[in-house]
């Protein structure tokens, strides 16, 4: 019946010479059949048979199978692939049928080929020397060279420069002999300059012919992830100015010096302090952007006066702070002499010549303590000593350093008459709402009326207050002080939040939220007016309590206001994990930020990832119209600055809002 030197037996019964197949998963059955999806016959398979086709995949392949056709023994030759979770097709041909079988596979692998092509990542294939074997469309596109041109070049000299292709033949000679796959990351020539890619790179034989082994690595571009994660750490550890490192950075830096010090008893490490002398002088009277340019040029000059290996930071405003190690005392104070000589020199900033000069104060570890904590404090006690002897010089610390101590004790005397006496009082400064210009809040900002030395800013004592414990007890007043305005305005129809400082110290004190508590109580308000100020510094001693305090005031329904982010103190990881509401962007950020490039970019980031976790952006320090209308175009909230006004006693502030008709600020 069949001619078998004419491989007629498909042709006879199926009516071609390539039948489709299919082996379902609950079947032994080799369903045959003209048309795919019907079944002309079925063949019973052996387990092991059925088993051999289960083993495809989804790239096509081919299996041979000895069957028997109606008593007819018959090689089959199955080309096909896993099609889906439960289900095996393909066609099959005679195993003389070459023809059928190429085309069959042809078609199946056509499909393949195509896929390679336009898949949207890169796909190279090279062989143990690097040789290009394989360059898909998007590599065509990325690159701005043909695969025509490619095919048989090496890749180590196309697209890497020499210390790249070393260390990639290298890496793919050890990926050869282990038969593992691997990562890496490489920076690659394109047509949009050098980009970062991620490779991801398997092992591969060629499947037929020589039986050749070819490494494929597919490519994915992951330049603008990387130089987002560099601008988060940057803005962690960075000083925004300066591109110095920040006090959050140096700190962890001086506690790893010192650690690896204290293994070596005859292992010297220096702290110089440095503070400007004059800087308010120049702020006040060129304006805060030359001030601004004047930090930075003096970041550049102590630089370049540094030995190598000591690390330079800004601590903020006008203070910077430089490890030495390993150093002798001689070196640090040959180190301030050229410091202070170089600042002798007059600095230009644009069109106009500014005279500044620093004092500097110098500790020593082991001989002046052996933490960070005692050595930037000694160090800082040196500097005042020096402004104190006469500025523009130096002074290496020693115990009888008293004059800090001096004011000290007139400090510590004098506030705590203030408390007694409750010579404090409250200033007043408004936050506005940047789509609208309306007045959205205020924040209450501590001044001491001295009986002494007059109205004194806090920037004069508060540090004190807080080193001493003193800010409890102030602090106590401030939110008595404050909930008693806020109700009386209330009463007068001015519904307005009125947020107030917290430091560090006090939150150590875990009845303050009771405390807030039974002052709105007595108020009589029924809710709280009242949002919380918290410094970055405020999670650095024990984050978990800080955050259990927080989300008891939120309960209340007070708002956390994350203050002067970004000044040394970020850990962009914790804002994952605290219970705030808004972020108040450090004045440092936003002084002249409408021509300042690094400080918009930056501002976006912190802008994008607010949006990201939900929370609301204050600007602190606006100053200039056009600032606020930067402000305004990339969508930050709200903005507080002098711009608006200044700090104001409750009845001026009043009186600002009474004049400023009905709130409208901005046209």
């Amino acid at each position: 019946m069949f001619d078998e030197n004419d491989c007629a037996v498909l042709e006879v019964l199926l009516a071609t010479k390539s039948p489709c197949w299919r082996l379902r998963g609950d079947s032994n059955a080799l369903e045959m059949a003209a048309i795919r999806g019907l079944a002309d016959l079925a063949i019973p398979l052996t387990t092991e048979q059925a088993q051999k086709i289960r083993s495809l995949t989804g790239v096509t392949s081919h299996v041979l199978l000895d069957v028997s056709l109606y008593g007819h023994a018959l090689t089959l030759h199955l080309v096909g692939k896993k099609v889906d979770t439960h289900e095996w097709a393909g066609t099959a041909s005679d195993y003389t049928d070459t023809l059928s079988v190429a085309e069959a596979l042809s078609n199946g692998l056509a499909s393949a080929e195509q896929v390679v092509s336009e898949v949207n990542s890169l796909v190279v294939i090279l062989d143990k020397n690097g040789i290009v074997q394989r360059f898909n469309r998007m590599c065509e596109e990325v690159t701005g060279m043909r695969e025509v041109e490619v095919i048989g070049k090496s890749a180590f000299e196309l697209f890497m420069n020499p210390d790249q292709g070393r260390q990639s033949r290298t890496n793919i000679m050890q990926f050869f002999a282990s038969r593992q796959s691997f990562e890496v990351e490489r920076a690659i020539n394109t047509v949009r300059g050098p980009r970062l890619f991620q490779f991801r790179n398997k092992f591969v034989h060629s499947g037929s012919g020589v039986d050749e082994e070819f490494i494929i690595c597919s490519g994915t571009d992951i330049t603008d992830e990387r130089d987002a994660q560099q601008r988060l750490k940057d803005l962690a550890s960075k000083d925004v100015l300066t591109g110095l490192m920040n006090r959050y950075a140096i700190n962890e830096t001086i506690e790893s010096a010192v650690e690896n010090a204290g293994k070596d008893e005859s292992h010297v490490l220096g702290v110089v302090f440095l503070d400007l002398d004059n800087f308010k002088r120049v702020n006040d009277h060129f304006g805060h952007m030359n001030g601004d340019r004047l930090i930075k040029r003096v970041s550049e000059i102590v630089s370049e006066c540094l030995p190598e290996g000591a690390t330079l930071a800004r601590l903020g405003g006008d203070e910077f702070l430089i490890l030495i190690d390993p150093c002798s005392q001689a070196m640090l104070e040959t180190l301030a002499e050229t410091i202070i000589d170089r600042l002798r020199l007059p600095i230009r900033l644009d069109l106009i010549d500014v005279y500044t000069s620093c004092s500097i104060g110098i500790a020593l570890y082991p001989q002046h303590g052996e933490t960070l904590e005692a050595l930037i404090a000694h160090a800082d006690t040196a500097m005042y000593a020096a402004k104190e002897a006469g500025k523009h010089t130096y002074c290496v610390f020693s115990p009888d350093m008293n004059q800090k101590v001096a004011q000290y004790i007139w400090l510590d005397t004098e506030l705590r008459t203030a408390i007694e006496e409750e010579q404090f009082v409250l200033h007043y400064q408004p936050l506005i709402n940047l789509c609208t210009g309306r007045l959205h809040s205020v924040e209450a900002l501590i001044r001491w009326q001295s009986r002494s030395r007059g109205l004194v800013a806090p920037s004069e004592f508060i540090r004190f207050t807080e080193e001493s414990g003193l800010i409890v007890p102030i602090g106590r007043w401030l939110m008595r002080e404050a909930v008693e305005q806020a109700a009386r305005w209330h009463e007068q129809g001015l519904n307005l939040r009125v947020s107030v400082n917290v430091s560090a110290r006090q939150l150590r004190d875990a009845d303050i939220v009771n405390q807030l508590r039974q002052l709105v109580e007595q108020a009589g308000t029924g809710r709280t007016l009242i949002d919380i100020e918290l410094t970055e510094s405020c999670f650095i001693e024990d984050e978990r309590a800080a955050i259990d305090l927080m989300r008891q005031f939120k309960q209340m329904g007070a708002r956390i206001l994350l203050d002067d982010f970004g000044t040394g103190y970020s850990s962009l990881s914790q804002l994952t994990r605290l219970p705030i509401d808004v972020i108040k962007l450090d004045r440092s950020f936003i002084t002249g930020i409408d021509q300042n490039f690094q400080a918009q970019s930056l501002v976006r980031s912190v802008l994008s990832l607010a949006r990201a976790f939900g929370f609301t952006v204050v600007a602190e320090g606006v100053e200039t119209e056009r600032e606020v209308q930067f402000l305004k175009d990339i969508g930050v909230d709200y903005a507080q600055g002098f711009f608006y006004a200044k700090p104001m006693a409750a009845d001026s502030f009043e009186a600002w809002v009474v004049d400023k008709k009905k709130l409208r600020l901005i046209a």
